[in-house]
């Protein structure tokens, strides 16, 4: 990383830390007021360029110098605003700008085949207002201002999936839902933030950090926390909060979806993480009692019903979804272990599941693009027809079970290695058997793409036909690190193990 470190001059450098917010919120008006959707295309390329070179800056400089932060508006926390970067944000802001750069460029032919041409600017936009909430919730240290990027990131992303109503009306069902919940979400978090101000009389989490640790709790404080555990557990997607999910991934526009699954609920979860250990401390009694009777167990619990749900599906992309609740619960059970090596199984699994479910995801929106595929039995003979996009989905596929030679390996891993450490025999169980019913569904799914015949209708030749570039070349690069980053793990392995130690102060 240090290649980026210097990379931009001194007094640029300086303000990486808002300009990879504010960027892409000057951007989403540019790209409003585009003609069409292919220059709006192109302002949101320039835009998550820029952004995934802050962000791996931001990661260098976080990995050398410890802490960074930047003030806002010339007043020095905790009077004022500050953006606060370390080890753990900047890896997920590297991922989110590394993320969204790849479904940036796989968006054009997707967002040309499903919005109509008269809104794709405006989708655009939206999108690029999404992005902006989301790296805003990981970059700032005010707690107040969590709720805001988070409602930032929320209210557009209802926008670009109602977006998907031109192909498929279910998706404003979906949108409506989400936005239901997620007010809700939000209205818990925004009580639970009102609690710790009235408790701290500050909104700066490191100083919140300071004055609960020097004052002890209360019982303003444990409902705080209550209340931030439910709404970030919604965002997060946390069983049994994940009702929203389903619909969402399954009827919004294909990029959206790669995208969301991509990025949304790693944020949230990194939100999570960062209030459990940095605002509240890891040794106080009620949080560790949460870590393994709600957390843990939590974890546990989706891991297995979100996979049996995930089995009887026939939609793809729902049984994906329901994939995506069970992985969840995968980072759950390792933040629930409240150790070192458990939070960093639970990150590297963050950093793994974002590489497994964006190749999923793009594979699935190329199928849709050229056969419009939809349901499970829609794949039959896909290995023939697009062998390029379904060596990709295999890849991926085989990743979510946690298959050797690929990075799913490397988590699954990491989690028994930290179960074993806190002796839990029955999460290692958990882990073996749930990674099994991941097998039965994603094993169902590749037999259709590789074992069952081309359809005899028309537009499902044999004669291969691969998607476009654009959509190729990105749904490659993230498939192809499920398997590089297996053989060298070294770089994830140790951005997560600075991310948790930079939380658990070790």
């Amino acid at each position: 990383m240090d290649i980026f470190a210097n990379l931009l001059p001194a007094e640029l450098a300086h303000h990486v830390p808002v300009l990879v917010v504010v960027i892409p919120l000057i951007a989403a008006a540019l790209a409003a007021i585009m003609p069409n959707g292919r220059a709006g295309w192109t302002v949101a390329i320039i835009t998550a360029s820029i952004v995934a070179l802050f962000s791996l800056v931001l990661l260098a400089q976080a990995l050398d110098l410890g802490v960074i932060s930047y003030a806002l508006g010339g007043w020095a926390p905790p009077i004022g605003i500050e953006y606060r970067v370390d080890a753990l944000n900047a890896v997920v802001l590297a991922l989110v700008g590394l993320v969204g750069l790849l479904c940036v460029i796989y968006s054009l032919p997707s967002v040309a085949d499903e919005i109509e041409e008269g809104k794709q600017a405006l989708f655009y936009s939206a999108f690029l207002v999404c992005f902006a909430g989301l790296l805003g919730v990981t970059i700032t240290g005010d707690a107040f201002n969590v709720f805001v990027f988070l409602e930032i990131s929320s209210i557009s992303t209802y926008t670009i999936i109602a977006m998907g109503a031109s192909k498929d009306r279910r998706a404003l069902t979906a949108a409506y839902n989400y936005l239901i919940l997620g007010t809700i979400g939000a209205t818990f978090f925004v009580i639970g933030v009102g609690f710790l101000y009235a408790a701290t009389g500050t909104l700066n989490m490191a100083d919140m950090a300071r004055i609960l640790q020097e004052n002890g709790h209360d019982r303003v404080t444990e409902a705080a926390f209550a209340f931030i555990v439910v709404g970030l557990g919604l965002k997060a997607a946390m069983f049994p909060l994940h009702v929203w999910l389903p619909n969402a991934y399954a009827f919004a526009p294909n990029f959206v979806t790669a995208f969301l699954a991509s990025t949304a609920t790693k944020v949230a979860f990194y939100a999570l993480i960062r209030f459990l250990f940095s605002v509240y401390h890891p040794d106080t009694a009620f949080v560790q009692m949460s870590f393994t009777w709600v957390f843990a167990v939590v974890g546990v619990i989706a891991m297995f019903v979100a996979s049996a749900q995930a089995i009887f599906q026939t939609d793809a992309r729902r049984l994906l979804a329901y994939s995506s609740v069970a992985q969840v619960g995968y980072m759950m059970l390792g933040l629930g272990m409240g150790t070192v090596l458990g939070l960093q199984a639970g990150i590297l699994h963050l950093i793994n599941h974002a590489l497994m479910k964006g190749a999923l995801f793009m594979a699935l929106g190329a199928f849709a693009l050229n056969f419009g595929v939809r349901q499970v039995a829609d794949l039959a003979g896909l290995g023939r027809t697009m062998p390029a996009s379904a060596m990709a989905f295999t890849i991926a596929g085989l990743s979510l079970v946690g298959v050797p030679l690929t990075v799913g390996f490397d988590s699954k891993w990491y989690l028994i290695l930290a179960a074993l450490e806190r002796d839990w025999w029955w999460a290692v169980a958990a882990l073996i058997l749930s990674s099994l019913m991941a097998l039965i569904y994603i094993g169902r799914m590749i037999m259709v793409v590789w074992m069952e015949p081309v359809p005899a209708h028309p537009g499902a030749e044999v004669k291969p036909r691969h998607a476009p570039y654009m959509m190729l070349i990105p749904t490659g690069i993230i498939a192809f690190a499920n398997i590089y980053f297996f053989f060298d793990a070294s770089l994830l392995v140790s951005l997560s193990g600075a991310a948790a130690q930079a939380v658990m102060g070790g």
